[in-house]
């Protein structure tokens, strides 16, 4: 599907129902605590070779951080934009299957307007 590439800005975020959505979403609901990577692992039941993996990825893209062993939520970069885009997809979770989802054309019927006819 094409986008308008002017206004398409490519999320940070790893895409939903991976391991490293999982891990940041985790970790952001613990902002001020640091897990080692087999703690992630038994808490997510994620394989624990994939969790190091997975955080290293994170770490390159700036969204989290470690000391020694342990791996915390980068928070200076998982800012309201990211944030805002967890709790929009967390809404869109929660209603998905409702009209709307099933009736996917519900605003054909609806009267257009263009810029020119709003300020008049």
């Amino acid at each position: 599907m094409p986008v308008d590439f002017e206004r398409y800005h490519p999320s940070d975020l790893p895409d939903e129902d991976t391991n490293g959505r999982q891990i940041l979403e985790f970790l952001a609901g613990h902002p001020e605590l640091g897990f080692r990577a087999s703690e992630l692992a038994e808490e997510l039941d994620i394989p624990r070779g994939s969790v190091g993996t997975t955080l290293r990825r994170l770490e390159q893209r700036g969204l989290v951080r470690h000391k020694g062993t342990y791996w915390a939520i980068n928070v200076e970069a998982y800012d309201a934009h990211t944030a805002s885009e967890i709790g929009l997809q967390t809404v869109a979770d929660q209603f998905n299957g409702d009209y709307y989802g099933q009736n996917p054309n519900w605003d054909s019927d609806l009267p257009y307007f263009d810029a020119e006819q709003a300020d008049e």
